[in-house]
């Protein structure tokens, strides 16, 4: 994704030269249309109920304790996961509190960067407000955010299984009841965030985490639009290009049924070796898919070559999954036929790929690029002015469950695809807000 939470990993896409994976606001072709500056997380109400939500009792103790502050210096750098524009991703150990100890994912990004465009302040706010809003075992998991007088602190789940680019990449492709696997948590992922009323918008392998299991964890949600609620239409044009569904590219207004569209162009890479529709620059790849023809290899199954064509459909209203009873559609579809669903939901189906991990902070499915490098958080200028109010009030959180560690009585009782490289990665590159051109890669949340 583009914006603030896209962290660019240089020289490690397979995409097409020329084509961009941010919110194109640039684009001589097409105008962005703002959908306004986000507030507040989700509506809690809607999911409530929801079998994959924890629920935790909320007291004094779990709800803004007093006297709970935590800090870049409560963190041990550790590693390298990512570097970008915007900031850095770190592998760091807990150092203080309850969960000393602990391995986390610590996002680091910079106030003076994302200031300079609304647009990027406000998928700042989205992401945090998102992570704070939705758990699920299928979502990347916020533990804490902090701010600095020049930088916001994201510490999320350390997830150890690397990204599901990474596995595909090495793979070429999948074997199909591999890729049902995958699919299938993706698609309770997708399930759960529209039953909350968001679109996710950005669905595509370098923003699907394997944890240590080898379970599909969601992240990277800087390009997604709340507050959707039945039929209802949004008309920002995001995404990344080879996902990106033909409503979006034509500016007519979409609704949670680019999801889908998503899903079906993500189903056709991981059997095929790559996206549906592709060309050698992003006009071409735009056209191709508003007006291209659909192949299909014959070595695919008719229920794989079935669901493809119902989720690839230019129509929304004949695509699978965009009527009223969303995931339902395509949980039903024979493509699934082996699975039970309550047990996908569980997470008790054993993964095709289990992660080779020697230990909790083992970085070995991360770009030693990045891992080798020294880990520091380097200083930055905070002498910069916010013109009018402060967007980042309200910044700080800490996740219940933490707090809720905090009062227990033994607090410490844990323990401690070449194939698919057929573009010069060196060329590709993407604009960021700004203007500025830089390498795109991919993001470890």
């Amino acid at each position: 994704m583009a914006g603030v939470f896209d962290i660019e990993i240089e020289g490690r896409d397979y995409r097409m030269e020329g084509v961009t994976h941010e919110e194109m606001e640039d684009d001589q072709l097409y105008s962005s249309v703002n959908d306004g500056t986000i507030t507040a997380p989700p509506p809690s109400s809607s999911y409530t109920q929801d079998p994959m939500v924890e629920a935790i009792d909320l007291s004094e103790a779990t709800v803004n304790p007093p006297n709970v502050k935590v800090g870049p210096s409560d963190f041990e750098l550790l590693r390298v996961l990512g570097k970008g524009g915007y900031g850095k991703v770190f592998q760091v150990r807990k150092t203080t509190g309850t969960d000393a100890g602990k391995i986390f994912a610590m996002k680091v990004l910079q106030k003076a960067t994302i200031v300079r465009n609304q647009k990027d302040t406000a998928h700042t706010r989205a992401e945090r407000n998102i992570l704070e809003a939705v758990k699920s075992p299928f979502i990347c998991d916020l533990l804490y955010a902090f701010q600095t007088g020049g930088k916001l602190y994201l510490i999320l789940e350390y997830l150890s299984g690397g990204e599901l680019f990474t596995h595909l990449e090495r793979e070429g492709m999948f074997m199909e009841d591999t890729a049902a696997f995958y699919l299938s948590e993706i698609v309770v992922s997708l399930e759960h965030l529209h039953r909350q009323g968001i679109i996710y918008r950005d669905l595509k392998p370098e923003n699907i985490l394997l944890d240590g299991r080898g379970h599909v964890k969601l992240t990277d949600f800087g390009l997604c639009k709340e507050a959707i609620e039945g039929d209802q239409k949004t008309h920002t044009f995001c995404g990344t290009i080879e996902y990106m569904a033909p409503e979006i590219l034509m500016r007519c207004g979409h609704g949670k049924a680019v999801d889908w569209w998503s899903l079906g162009a993500l189903m056709f890479d991981m059997l095929t070796g790559g996206p549906p529709f592709i060309a050698d620059n992003r006009k071409r790849t735009i056209d191709k898919i508003l007006k291209g023809r659909l192949t299909l290899p014959a070595y695919l199954s008719p229920e794989a070559r079935d669901l493809i064509k119902r989720l690839l459909k230019r129509h929304v209203d004949t695509r699978l999954g965009a009527g009223p009873d969303d995931a339902e559609e395509i949980k039903a579809h024979p493509y699934f036929r082996h699975l039970r669903w309550d047990c996908v939901y569980t997470r008790q189906i054993d993964p095709p790929f289990k992660p080779e991990i020697k230990g909790e902070d083992d970085v070995s499915l991360f770009d030693t690029r990045f891992t080798k490098m020294t880990p520091v958080d380097s200083p930055c200028d905070t002498n910069f002015s916010i013109q009018g109010e402060n967007p980042f009030v309200g910044f700080t959180y800490v996740a219940p469950s933490v707090l809720e560690m905090m009062n227990q009585p033994d607090p410490r009782s844990y323990t401690r695809r070449s194939p698919r490289r057929i573009y010069n990665p060196s060329d590709e590159v993407m604009m960021d807000a700004s203007g500025s051109e830089h390498h795109r890669g991919m993001l470890m949340p």
